[in-house]
């Protein structure tokens, strides 16, 4: 699977519970890390959301699957590997590589969020798309 965009980062004691493993809420926050770090090649969020009138990219649905564990000084590699654009919403997937294992995947969705009278609401993806073609 081709990578759309990748992070590298090194495993530190800070992101491991007490058995000494990753502890799972990091492994979201490195899926976010490495959609935000892919939007900042096109002027970041805060930019693309004004270009579009949006108040947000933001979630609305993540998972993930813990294949092995992670440990302090691993070298990981958070791999976006998919988009899949629909007409409100934009799913993302990921890999988490420690060298040549997979150590997890997961998926987001997320949606474009617009003002409206009635507050805030899901808005047509495709002029952000056009902005990240």
């Amino acid at each position: 699977m081709s990578d759309i965009h990748s992070i590298d980062y090194t495993v530190t004691f800070g992101d491991c519970d007490p058995a000494g493993i990753v502890f799972y809420p990091n492994i979201y926050g490195w899926f976010d890390r490495c959609f935000h770090d892919w939007l900042a090649r096109f002027g970041g969020h805060a930019a693309l959301c004004k270009q579009v009138g949006a108040v947000g990219a933001g979630l609305m649905e993540s998972d993930a699957r813990f294949r092995r564990p992670m440990r302090p000084n691993d070298r990981i590699t958070v791999r976006m590997t998919g988009a899949d654009w629909g007409r409100k919403t934009l799913r993302l997937t990921y890999e988490v590589m420690n060298g040549a294992e997979l150590a997890a995947t997961g998926t987001e969705l997320r949606g474009l969020f617009k003002p409206s009278g009635a507050g805030i609401v899901a808005g047509e993806m495709a002029d952000l798309r056009a902005l990240l073609g």
